[in-house]
């Protein structure tokens, strides 16, 4: 079951919007590789505006993925794309359907 998870709020610089989605679909592939990240999603709430969330059994899977190749990419990227530094958070899961 899953229990702790990762929501993170992007903002594209103007200008970097593709780029922004382009990242997110092809960290897809890192995603699929992390053993102990349950869930994963990459999330558009607007035109500039993206998300992340994750979810995960445990907390070491949830600090396995911050220190993972996901983050570092953003990370490296964050300030040629975004238009702020990545907001992101820790949640506690109470219920969900997977």
């Amino acid at each position: 079951m899953v229990k702790v998870g990762l929501f993170a709020r992007l903002q594209a610089k103007p200008g970097k919007e593709a780029e922004v989605a382009k990242l997110l679909e092809g960290a897809l592939a890192l995603a699929r590789e992390e053993r102990e990240t349950v869930v994963w999603y990459a999330l558009r709430f607007g035109p500039a505006t993206f998300g992340i969330f994750d979810a995960f059994e445990a907390e070491t899977g949830r600090e396995a993925h911050l220190n993972g190749r996901i983050a570092a990419a953003l990370m490296a990227k964050a300030p040629e794309l975004l238009a702020e530094p990545p907001k992101i958070e820790k949640v506690d899961l109470l219920a969900s359907k997977t």
